[in-house]
């Protein structure tokens, strides 16, 4: 049976995924592309997280497509109702019939000889089992996020094992857990925690939010009344553009802000939460970081639900250290014992690149801690691949949106100039390299070897910024003596060996 060779292979159908499927059926029809998922659904991350309270900590003014105007009366939205506007989008521009559903990516090696991708995969059958699937592709497009889906981390307490309530991770929330009556502890900080408290309170459960390290917030209405009014006045694009416009400026402002002066942002953040506290209660130790803004991303607080919940009594927080699990809860490092029923894990995601699939140049396996990326989106070295990386400091989708846009200009400048392979060049081999990202959060830090570097100047470093990023990916050319354009086959590639400490 011949292997199907397709122009482009994108891997993943969440947001990412979906945004490559438009800009690819839209600024590239004259390419044959699919989409492979690995579930049985689109959506990603939107389609898999089902606990209480699961929202976005972005708008979905910027969480929305460019393309697709988001129409709800509120701008912060539960994970549902995201899902549905995901859905709409595939219906609303048939992307659905690019999407093959089931197919899990193993491995893909390039191909020099031939200038393409060998890609292995396997397939669930309507039985259950599974069966390999090989595919050739010119261009590889990993839109599949960054996170495994099959678990989150979870430390090794001592002790776990003695608990005799339920122990869940939010990553893996149980159809029909009920939480009414229950005494819960969430463990963890960040958006998942400061989510899933006002949520648990709200279906009637005694909370408890026990938190190793405080958390900046950021609370604003769900509701964004400008929004509404340029709805109201303008066609529906333009008011979506300008919402979206005013909404990316006043975030890149706020984390600009935060980096120059930390201290300033630091007691405007503080100031917040003092007003939204109950009566009387302290900001210390419980909303005290002991790091900047933004080394961490800030808990959104639509409405000050979280500071209601802790207001009504229904919630608390206790900043402790869990020495070990116990029958009935947990003891922690000050002595304390906290009663629960139920013990919620919000400790953080696992990172995982290309969904777990290994990557090669010829057979020689290439390991995503040794590359440098190129604007962000692609890597030295390696050809005719690109990797869709969202924003940490900003919504997702406006990375997302960029880079689908920034692979088509490039593969328009292949067909145009008579090429087939793009190849990003290495940075000067004086230039330091540094971490992926600087942010301080666990679940960053626990993956830095696995993350690809980034230099200190140039295309190779990488952007924070969206109206800088937009004017490198959109404006400034493709061909930038950088990325090197070949016709292909060309001689075996090889990846750049750089090994240098940041």
């Amino acid at each position: 049976m011949p292997i199907e060779t397709l122009d482009v292979l994108v891997i993943g159908a969440g947001i990412s995924g979906l945004s490559a499927a438009w800009h690819l059926q839209t600024l590239c029809p004259d390419r044959r592309f699919a989409v492979l998922e690995a579930r049985d659904t689109l959506g990603g991350t939107w389609s898999l997280f089902r606990y209480p309270g699961f929202r976005s900590d972005s708008d979905m003014h910027t969480l929305g497509f460019h393309f697709q105007p988001w129409r709800g009366r509120e701008s912060i939205v539960r994970g549902a109702q995201t899902l549905s506007y995901l859905r709409e989008t595939a219906r609303a521009h048939g992307l659905e019939r690019h999407i093959r559903y089931g197919i899990r990516v193993l491995s893909a090696n390039w191909q020099s000889q031939a200038a393409r991708w060998e890609v292995q995969a396997v397939r669930r059958t309507p039985q259950g089992a599974e069966e390999t699937v090989t595919l050739h592709c010119r261009f590889l497009f990993a839109c599949g996020g960054y996170y495994r889906y099959d678990q989150g981390y979870q430390p090794a307490f001592e002790g776990m094992a003695r608990f005799q309530g339920t122990h869940v991770h939010a990553q893996q929330w149980p159809e029909g857990l009920t939480v009414r009556g229950k005494r819960v502890v969430v463990i963890g900080s960040g958006a998942t925690a400061a989510t899933l408290v006002p949520a648990l309170a709200a279906e009637g459960a005694q909370v408890v939010l026990l938190q190793r390290t405080p958390s900046y917030y950021l609370v604003r209405p769900a509701v964004d009344s400008l929004a509404l009014l340029l709805r109201a006045v303008l066609p529906e694009r333009w008011a979506y553009a300008l919402t979206r416009a005013k909404n990316v400026v006043l975030g890149s402002l706020l984390f600009r802000l935060s980096r120059q002066r930390p201290q300033r942002v630091r007691q405007f953040l503080l100031k917040q939460v003092a007003k939204a506290l109950p009566a009387g209660q302290a900001l210390s130790p419980h909303f005290t970081p002991p790091y900047g803004p933004w080394q961490q991303r800030l808990c959104l607080v639509p409405d000050g639900d979280f500071f209601k919940a802790l207001a009504d009594g229904r919630a608390e927080v206790v900043t402790d250290h869990v020495a070990q699990f116990t029958e009935q809860g947990l003891r922690l490092a000050s002595g304390r014992e906290l009663q629960a029923d139920i013990i919620v894990s919000a400790t953080g995601l696992q990172l995982q690149l290309l969904g777990g699939a290994s990557l090669s140049l010829d057979g020689v396996p290439l390991e995503t801690g040794r590359l440098v990326a190129y604007k962000g989106v692609m890597y030295a070295g390696v050809p005719n691949l690109a990797a869709t990386f969202g924003y940490l400091a900003a919504s997702w989708t406006l990375k997302a949106d960029l880079t689908s846009q920034y692979v088509c200009r490039v593969l328009n400048h292949l067909r145009d100039t008579g090429t087939h392979v793009a190849t990003p060049g290495g940075p000067p081999a004086d230039m330091p390299l540094a971490p992926f990202a600087d942010f301080t959060s666990g679940y960053l830090q626990r993956a830095l070897h696995e993350l690809p570097r980034q230099g200190s100047r140039g295309p190779w470093t990488l952007c924070d910024h969206y109206a800088d990023d937009r004017r490198r990916l959109l404006v400034e050319p493709v061909d930038d003596g950088v990325l090197a354009f070949s016709a292909g086959p060309i001689e075996a590639a090889k990846p750049v060996p750089f090994t240098r400490a940041a």
